[in-house]
């Protein structure tokens, strides 16, 4: 029975790939045979994509003649165009064109469309894969109801300075993380696959290295060796690859002196050579152009030049190819086959799209008006919201706070705010007002009737006016509990948000140490798109909770924790710095050769005299109602071969009698090797649910390929030696054992 069903298994996977080469084969004639009929101004009007004329995520640009080049086939693409009216008003001009090339919209599509979703570092909190694609899934199934084809997002840069703005748009410091995320959520996006009309196309962003700009200023330079880069950096962007992800978008930075927009090592040679990826490149908005300001280009017809040889399809907003490349290919300067290859991969994918069939598959308007108040889609966003909170500290079990409470009273900015909880790149609708849940709103609605609920809003965010604090403090004295609120506004983080400075903001703390004071059981809830510098906050109050930006069911989620109706399960994806003289500071940096082996090591050590070692949270912090214990680690074996594999195992005990959620870590470190390796790094990680008392054992397997690293030729091997294994609750906190690979 088993040969009958692996036969079975194996017949429908060889047909399946007989029906998608079959299917590509007739795309790529169907390209082919197009392109044979175009002339070279419309082969690069697919390469042209302009901004809507109705709104702009970058500085706003018109196009008197928008209508007209449509007509012309002069445009491949636009972005900010959604709605189904819009986008079939637009449609509608394209097949005026003489081939009737459709024309693709793309949108910014971060963290949700109409249904707002935690910002992707929340997220990526979660370590929940699952519930992240699910996420990426719902605003696909809204964005393309809304007559959208393609999102730019995923945002996989790798980021360990939260002094960047964009690190809210990513998943965190950790490569290992970062890729599998970067899966799950190109998988949501693209959902069935291309042409699917509840799905859209993914666009893995900002290739590359856009995170590790220096000093976290955005758009600022980038300078590593290719060792770092391919280590660290490139992985997310190949498990994109690998995912499937449709288009890849450049990055604004240089890399080593070379604009990512005109590289040709990481377009040509890595991305379309080494990995083979089928899609188109887009570049970022107005990066062909602005290698002019980085002193790459001379003039925006070199600049079109320069990226189109290094294999940048598609110029978003620049118009360096619309108005200059025909010029560039009669010069010779340019390739023909340049121009054919970035077109034939633009064309293939409005063909998988089925655009060719159907211009306004996307344009259902029906479909639209069911998907824009879908309520599952709200019980999507509530579960990844919750899963996204982190709890950094709960002294004497000050939560879960009791429904029965006979007053509460709720202080701060954020108790009512709405669209403060969307955070950066959300949409902002007309009945915002009603659909977004509140703090105060959520909370309501577990209590009791008889539990008074009590309100002061203490200060603003940034203000420094303190003349609210006396109205706070007797608010505060007034009731048996206190939920204070603080953080960032929604646009404080974010792209052009880098700060120097990432203290709250305000006299927010000094609101905090004024509670705080009051003895009363007291829970601190910082919302923020990065992580903040909070010193005191952390060393004084009772309980904190990190809640980021939570998105339209905020409150309901917050809600969920502070009652225990979820218990929190979320580990930070980035280390938490005491100051900004630390930064940057993540958990897997190398090995020097004065090490300090502790805070009072530092004599002649690699450490500052005035500053702990360590991070205030480290990377994978995160506690939970419940109690966790580790037994030992037990190894299969104390040493295995290549095309061998070892299984470490650790018993998990809930000691409490809450049932709770933790994320079980599991880290290497290589002993001796060709070249400096890290501290330690993470190489797997398992959710593991747990009633009271229970027990569970947890198994991790490791191979040779586990170990792989670039060495300094950039070969990704592996060497025999010792190595430790980890395993625990967070990077600083792990069982220990050793074994050897043969």
């Amino acid at each position: 029975m088993i040969r009958i069903a692996t036969l079975l298994l194996s017949v429908c996977f060889i047909s399946s790939l007989a029906a998608q080469t079959t299917a590509e084969k007739r795309i790529d004639k169907s390209v082919d045979s197009l392109l044979k009929l175009m002339t070279l101004d419309e082969k690069i009007g697919q390469m042209n994509q302009y901004n809507g004329p109705w709104a702009a995520t970058g500085p706003l640009t018109n196009e008197g003649n928008l209508v007209g080049q449509i007509k012309e086939g002069k445009v491949g693409s636009m972005l900010n165009v959604t709605g189904v009216k819009r986008t079939r008003e637009l449609q509608d001009l394209a097949m005026q064109s003489r081939l009737k090339i459709p024309l693709l919209f793309g949108q910014d599509v971060i963290h949700g469309f109409r249904t707002i979703f935690p910002i992707p570092l929340g997220e990526a909190a979660s370590w929940d894969l699952k519930a992240m694609e699910a996420g990426a899934r719902v605003a696909a199934v809204e964005a393309s109801a809304a007559g959208v084809h393609w999102t730019f997002a995923p945002m996989v840069d790798i980021a360990r300075d939260p002094r960047w703005g964009r690190v809210m748009e990513g998943a965190g410091e950790d490569t290992y993380l970062g890729s599998l995320i970067a899966k799950a959520r190109v998988k949501g996006f693209q959902g069935n696959g291309f042409g699917d009309t509840a799905s859209v196309m993914a666009c893995a962003k900002h290739f590359a290295a856009y995170g590790a700009a220096v000093g976290g200023r955005d758009y600022n330079s980038v300078d590593m060796s290719l060792r770092q880069l391919h280590e660290t950096y490139l992985p997310p962007f190949k498990a994109a690859v690998d995912a499937g992800a449709a288009t890849f978008m450049n990055s604004f930075n240089d890399i080593n002196g070379i604009p990512a927009t005109g590289n040709k090592y990481i377009q040509r040679d890595i991305l379309k050579g080494q990995w083979k990826f089928k899609g188109f490149v887009v570049s970022d908005w107005g990066s062909i152009g602005e290698m002019i300001n980085h002193g790459y280009s001379k003039d925006n017809k070199e600049a079109g030049m320069q990226a189109a040889n290094a294999g940048s399809d598609m110029d978003m907003e620049s118009r360096s190819y619309i108005q200059h490349l025909a010029a560039l290919v009669k010069e010779g300067k340019v390739k023909m086959a340049v121009v054919d290859d970035a077109v034939r991969r633009i064309l293939r994918k409005k063909f998988e799209m089925g655009l060719f069939a159907d211009p306004y598959k996307f344009s259902n308007e029906n479909r639209e008006k069911t998907q824009w108040n879908n309520p599952q889609h709200r019980v999507v966003a509530r579960d990844i919201a919750k899963k996204s909170i982190v709890l950094l500290k709960n002294e004497k079990q000050v939560l879960p706070v009791s429904k029965q409470t006979g007053s509460i009273a709720l202080i701060g900015p954020f108790v009512k705010a709405k669209s403060d909880h969307l955070g950066f790149w959300s949409y902002d609708w007309p009945d915002d007002s009603t659909r977004i849940v509140s703090l105060w709103d959520g909370v309501k609605s577990k209590v009791s009737a008889q539990t008074k609920m009590l309100y002061a809003k203490g200060c603003g965010i940034t203000e420094l006016d303190k003349t609210g604090f006396a109205e706070a403090v007797e608010t505060a004295r007034k009731a048996d509990y206190v939920i204070l609120t603080v953080g960032e506004t929604r646009d404080m983080s974010g792209e052009a948000k880098s700060r120097s400075s990432i203290q709250l903001p305000g006299v927010q703390e000094e609101l905090v140490k004024e509670i705080v004071s009051l003895g009363k059981p007291t829970v601190v809830m910082i919302s923020a798109g990065r992580p903040l510098v909070f010193n005191w906050t952390a060393d004084h109050a009772p309980a904190i909770l990190y809640t980021w930006w939570l998105g339209t069911e905020a409150g309901n989620a917050m809600a969920d924790v502070l009652f225990g109706d979820y218990n929190p399960s979320g580990k930070l994806p980035m280390s938490f710095p005491r100051t900004e003289g630390q930064i940057p500071i993540y958990y897997n940096h190398y090995f020097t050769g004065r090490p300090a082996k502790n805070d009072s090591d530092r004599h002649y050590r690699s450490a500052y005299t005035d500053l702990s070692l360590y991070p205030k949270y480290a990377f994978g912090h995160g506690l939970s109602y419940s109690s966790f214990e580790y037994s030992e680690i037990q190894l299969s074996a104390p040493a295995f071969h290549a095309g061998q594999s070892l299984t470490a195992t650790v018993s998990l005990t809930n000691k409490s009698k809450t049932a709770g959620t933790e994320t079980v870590q599991l880290y290497i470190r290589d002993i001796t090797a060709s070249v400096v390796r890290p501290v330690k790094e993470l190489k797997g990680f398992s959710q593991v649910t747990l009633a009271a008392g229970e027990t569970r054992s947890v198994s991790f397997t490791l191979t040779a390929d586990d170990l792989r690293f670039y060495n300094d030729q950039l070969q990704y091997i592996y060497e025999p030696g010792k190595f430790k294994l980890f395993i625990g609750t967070s990077s600083d906190n792990v069982k220990e054992a050793e074994f050897e690979l043969k």
